[in-house]
């Protein structure tokens, strides 16, 4: 089955699967760029530099197809979790949960987490990217040239609006089509407690203290429309782009502190290929640092200890995870109300202290009952919905070591959600806020009663760490920035290495407000636009 839009779909199609079955069968010893991972990131920068007939470009997905039911419709995307199209991660115990160990899904297959995620296209706040162009010298990170980026690749389908909105990018975003009236009613809710409502999540309202709005989405015409769709397939029917589905990478090669190439597993077979002029890694936040010290780049204790000898001492791989972490109450509905769209159509930004100058609670109303494990315990309604509530910027901070030298074994995620008490603090507000706007005049046609954590109960220190789940929003663990701990520099460079570069949700400093689809998508852009000038591609 295929899900081509354009009128000569069928041909198309058949044209990419020639393509592709006989860039396979011909493998290059030798491409002119490899991108590691055709994700929300590695999508973008393998279609710039393909978009040069001159340059052999290798896009390396260690998942499979993004063909299938499961993917391509918007309501199936839990369904992938936990499947064969989720890497499976889990966190390590945690004492700050009181011993939980969460799980840590992340998408494995083209498209990556855009495959498999919820589909809401968050651009991040205005003081996030300034935050990124202070801590590495480059205004190119900051707001205004992303706005740039943003407007160049979008194509919106909504109000027109073209100081924030573009409509010729290759990125389809629209606003909820047809919202449930549970979308509508948290609307009511937060305009009723004065948080303003805006016409869009992105533009104004990620320049203010935060509001409310109907979400954005990556959905055309009923279609997941993910960002290896949006950038990658127009363009998978050309000679210079090997798409290699199936295949681990295992390792970097170098000569000297030069990238050379990379080592892969495919079909069971050990192979190596060579780069004649760059290697990108757009793994992720959990598999990039993990390849980075399989390939010998790390802190020198962390290598040590698995025997990987030491090429580059870099102490801050696999530091900085970190990750948004949500605190689910769920209501019992009257009566049944089909999810629409991807059950996912509100979005509310807003502060846990009137003293701070941009939002740091992120709410996504969810149109079916999420529980943790655990609140699960205290009864889960047959049909209700979810305010997916949580912290959009935490404090507090993991790290990804190894725990073996074998590529195909997982890495030690320590997540440490929660570890710093100033979490804790902004979770009491968030819960608070979450039950009364679930709780509020707005939602009474619709539900019967607060089914977790339950009407009139006390929400104590213990609820939030039992309801603590992961937004599957994972970063920072090979951030950008000019100090010692960083791992790249402003052009996504790896520090000390040449012909290496990372575009992933990894190199944020800080995980950004609201889903990290969006950014990675910026990132991408970055990189692409960065190689293409210092290569001349």
């Amino acid at each position: 089955m295929t899900y081509s839009l354009s009128g000569d779909a069928g041909d198309f199609d058949q044209r990419v699967r020639a393509n592709q079955a006989q860039r396979r069968a011909a493998l290059r010893s030798v491409y002119d760029v490899i991108v590691c991972g055709a994700g929300s990131s590695g999508s973008v920068v393998a279609r710039h530099l393909a978009e040069n007939p001159h340059c052999h470009v290798l896009l390396i997905e260690a998942g499979g197809t993004d063909e299938d039911e499961a993917v391509m419709d918007p309501s199936a995307w839990p369904t992938n979790l936990g499947s064969h199209r989720d890497w499976g991660f889990h966190a390590e115990p945690n004492i700050h949960l009181d011993g939980r160990s969460l799980s840590m899904s992340m998408g494995k297959g083209l498209g990556g987490g855009s495959s498999v995620n919820v589909m809401v296209w968050a651009r991040g706040h205005r003081s996030d990217w300034n935050h990124f162009a202070e801590r590495t010298g480059d205004a190119g990170w900051g707001y205004d040239a992303v706005l740039d980026i943003y407007r160049r690749i979008e194509n919106w389908q909504g109000a027109p609006d073209p100081h924030y909105r573009g409509t010729s990018g290759p990125v389809w975003v629209q606003p909820a089509r047809d919202p449930s009236p549970i979308a509508g009613a948290l609307l009511d809710a937060a305009q009723a407690l004065g948080i303003p409502k805006f016409d869009s999540p992105n533009g104004r309202m990620m320049e203010s203290a935060g509001g409310v709005a109907y979400s954005d989405m990556l959905v055309r015409e009923g279609r997941r429309h993910s960002l290896y769709r949006a950038y990658v397939y127009p363009v998978a029917d050309r000679p210079n782009l090997t798409i290699l589905t199936d295949t681990l990478v295992r390792r970097v090669l170098f000569d000297g502190m030069q990238a050379t190439g990379v080592e892969i597993e495919r079909s069971g077979e050990i192979l190596r290929i060579a780069a004649g002029t760059e290697v990108v890694l757009s793994t992720g936040a959990i598999n990039t640092p993990k390849l980075l010290m399989l390939s010998g780049v790390g802190a020198r204790s962390e290598l040590e200890r698995h025997g990987i000898p030491v090429l580059w001492h870099l102490p801050g791989v696999g530091r900085n995870l970190q990750d948004h972490v949500s605190f689910g109450c769920s209501w019992e509905y009257r009566k049944p109300i089909p999810a629409q769209n991807s059950g996912s159509e509100a979005t509310l930004y807003w502060k846990s202290r009137s003293d701070l100058d941009a939002p740091d609670l992120l709410f996504c109303q969810v149109e079916f009952p999420v529980p943790s494990e655990r609140t699960a315990l205290l009864g889960v309604p047959k049909h209700g919905w979810t305010m997916f509530a949580g912290l959009a910027q935490p404090h507090s901070r993991g790290q990804v070591r190894l725990r073996s030298d074998d590529p195909a074994v997982a890495p030690i995620i320590e997540a440490n959600m929660m570890s710093d008490p100033r979490d804790m603090e902004a979770a009491r507000a968030c819960v608070k806020l979450c039950r009364g706007l679930g709780n509020s005049a707005a939602f009474s046609p619709y539900v019967s009663r607060e089914a977790i954590p339950g009407d009139g109960k006390m929400i104590d220190d213990a609820f939030i760490r039992d309801a603590a789940v992961t937004y599957w929003h994972q970063c920072g663990t090979a951030r950008m920035g000019l100090d010692d701990m960083s791992v790249v520099d402003a052009s996504l460079a790896v520090h000390g290495i040449d012909r290496l570069r990372i575009a992933d949700g990894s190199v944020l400093p800080r995980v950004t407000t609201g889903n990290t689809q969006a950014p990675c998508a910026i990132i991408g852009e970055r990189a692409g636009d960065i190689m293409r000038r210092h290569h001349g591609i």
